[in-house]
Order: C-alpha cells, then structure tokens, then sequence
C-alpha cells in the first residue's frame, strides 16, 4: 500500500530550500527596484518548485531504471528501487510536475517572450536528463556544474527578469554566491554515496577525483560563497548584508570541520545543515539589502 509518507521521500522535500533560496532573494532584489508582481512571483515559485520536485521524481525513477540504486545504498529510501512506489506511479508523477511547471511558466512566457520560454525548457530538460536519457549528465559529472547554475545565477537573476524584464547584475552575483553553497550540497551526496557510485559506473566528480578532491570541493564552495556574497555586499555599501555573510561563512566552519572526518551515512545531517545555511544566506542577504 502505497502512503503519503512514500511520495514525501520519492520528492525529497527537504531539498525545496535549496530551490527556493535563489527565488527570495531575485524576488527581495526586484521589490527594492520596485518591479515585484505578486502574480508573476507566484508562477515563478510554483514553477521553480515543481521543476525541483520533478527533478527528484525523475532521479528517483531513472536511478531504479539504470541500476545505480543497490543494496549498497546509504542515503534516503528510493522508494523505486525499495518497492514502495510502482515505477509507472512515480514516471506519471514526474510528468505531472513538469506539467504543471510548463503551466505555470506559460504565464511567464506571455509577459516576458523567448529569454524565460528557453530558461524553462532548458531546466525541465536538465530534470531528466540529469539521470534519464542514454547518457545522464549526473552520471558524467556534470551535476555540480548544472547545479551551480540552475540553483544560483540562473534562478536568482532569472527571477529578477520575469518581474522587471531587465537583468540585474547584483542577482548574477548574488545568484552564484547562492549556487556555490547549493554545489557544496551536491558534494556531499556525492561523497556519501562514492562507494556505490563507483560500483554502479555513476561517474560523478568524487568518484572521477576522489574523497579528497570532494572534501576540499566542499571547502572551497562553502567559503567561496559566504566570501563572495560578503564582498559583493561590501562593494554595493550594503553592510548588514555583509554582516549576514560573515555569520553564515562563521556558522560554515563547523560543517568544513565535519566533512574532513565523516564518512557514508555519517554525511547524511551534513545534508540538511548546509541546506539551512544556503537559506539562511538568502534570508540574511535579502534582508541586508532591505536594511541598507
């Protein structure tokens, strides 16, 4: 008997921060130039998050399909791979949500033309070919790489445009400053799950590089972000967003420490923590700059 419990695991809702981090901030960064459009927001989130949601549906699905969920898994339940969900259950759903995404962005594409009709198609499309297609793009260690982009500049300036039909410069930089703490989330699901990944032939970058590569990967996302997004605040005369960074780049030493000495299942709160910390940079900047 298929539960609500088995579709809250299969969509990995402790992953929607991360989506939803880029989307406050583009949307503070519109309302302080006076461009924001409650309606248009609402579509860009409602799109945003079910793309994310799709996402990990497809991941879910397209793991089982290919074999790389086995035995030797340590992360979250795949409901697939563990039989909770029958496969057709889950591939229905996932269209649902990319369905749905496409509805919402509809109404994006009628105010703000081609720009956001390609940025939408492009991120369904990296939906399921992160883990679907005959060559995944997670399984050839691009997943960092489309993270980096899909979770920060892309999302944050992405939403500053559909409200303002302009680009701002400050939501690109802000925007990758986001995405680097969302590659470090990546970082660890690939350090966590390396033993299987490599028995499975999923060639992400910790498996190509190693543990090590990884942790330091992990380091240099954590600290570049905080340090970029300070800098930026810095240069723009906007100090208490500054302050913010420095309290997340503070609050981000303790979990550098953690990923040198964890390993396997040991990882899987370090997850969720540097997921909380991308929010909390988003809040903390968006914040600041409202502040001044």
């Amino acid at each position: 008997m298929v539960r609500l419990t088995h579709w809250i695991h299969a969509m990995r809702i402790r992953t929607l921060p991360a989506a939803g981090a880029p989307l406050i901030l583009g949307g503070v960064l519109a309302y302080l130039d006076r461009g924001l459009h409650w309606g248009i927001m609402l579509c860009a989130v409602v799109s945003a998050l079910a793309i994310q949601i799709g996402t990990n549906l497809a991941n879910d699905y397209f793991d089982w399909k290919n074999g790389a969920d086995t035995d030797l898994r340590v992360g979250p339940v795949r409901v697939t791979q563990a039989g909770l969900i029958p496969p057709n259950h889950v591939w229905w759903a996932m269209v649902g949500c990319f369905g749905i995404a496409a509805l919402a962005g509809s109404v994006l594409m009628v105010r703000c033309g081609w720009p956001i009709v390609g940025i939408g198609f492009v991120s369904i499309a990296m939906g399921i070919l992160y883990t679907g297609g005959p060559r995944p793009l997670g399984y050839m260690g691009l997943g960092d790489l489309l993270v980096f982009l899909f979770f920060g500049p892309v999302a944050t300036a992405g939403t500053y445009y559909v409200n303002l039909l302009q680009w701002n410069l400050t939501s690109v930089v802000l925007g990758a400053a986001l995405g680097l703490i969302a590659t470090a989330i990546i970082g660890v699901n690939n350090l966590r799950d390396i033993i299987e990944d490599r028995t499975t032939g999923k060639t992400t970058l910790a498996v190509r590089f190693g543990a090590r590569f990884a942790r330091w990967e992990y380091s240099f996302c954590m600290v570049g972000g905080c340090v970029l997004a300070g800098g930026w605040a810095i240069s723009s005369g906007r100090g208490w967003s500054a302050v913010a960074a420095g309290l997340v780049g503070a609050a981000a030493i303790r979990l550098i420490r953690q990923i040198w000495t964890l390993d396997g299942r040991e990882l899987d709160p370090l997850l969720g923590q540097t997921g909380r910390l991308l929010l909390a940079l988003s809040l903390g900047l968006s914040l600041g700059w409202v502040l001044g």
